[in-house]
């Protein structure tokens, strides 16, 4: 299989997913506001890692609801995408939003911490 077919398939698939989160009425999902960060589907399409990120509540709680829906949204997802075969689904937290706006707060930090070295460097020569 080519390797354009697999990128459309796992672009399709993650756009599917985040309107299927949206209408998950589970409120470990629902009032977590998932996002869907990334698919990765398997040559084979045998089975696909779920990449997400989410704004509230604690991870084990967020696992346990999409382990609990993955059997639904699995259907959804062979209703909409006319696969031969619907892959089987790994939800996988994406911790790389976290990481980013740690490094933009270090970043900051460094920022702040350089202007106020400055502004005594300015003050002592002033004086």
């Amino acid at each position: 299989m080519a390797g354009y077919r697999r990128a459309r398939i796992n672009d399709a698939m993650q756009a599917e997913l985040s309107a299927i989160f949206r209408e998950i009425k589970d409120p470990r999902i629902a009032q977590a506001f998932l996002t869907v960060t990334a698919c990765d589907v398997t040559p084979d399409l045998k089975f696909a890692k779920i990449y997400f990120s989410f704004m509230q509540g604690e991870l084990k709680e967020v696992m346990r609801g999409l382990t609990a829906a993955s059997p639904y949204i699995r259907r959804r997802v062979a209703e909409s995408l006319n696969l031969r075969i619907t892959p089987e689904l790994t939800f996988v937290h994406d911790k790389s939003m976290a990481h980013g706006a740690h490094i933009a707060t270090l970043l900051n930090q460094i920022e702040r911490e350089r202007a106020s070295a400055e502004g005594k460097a300015d003050a002592e020569a002033d004086d």
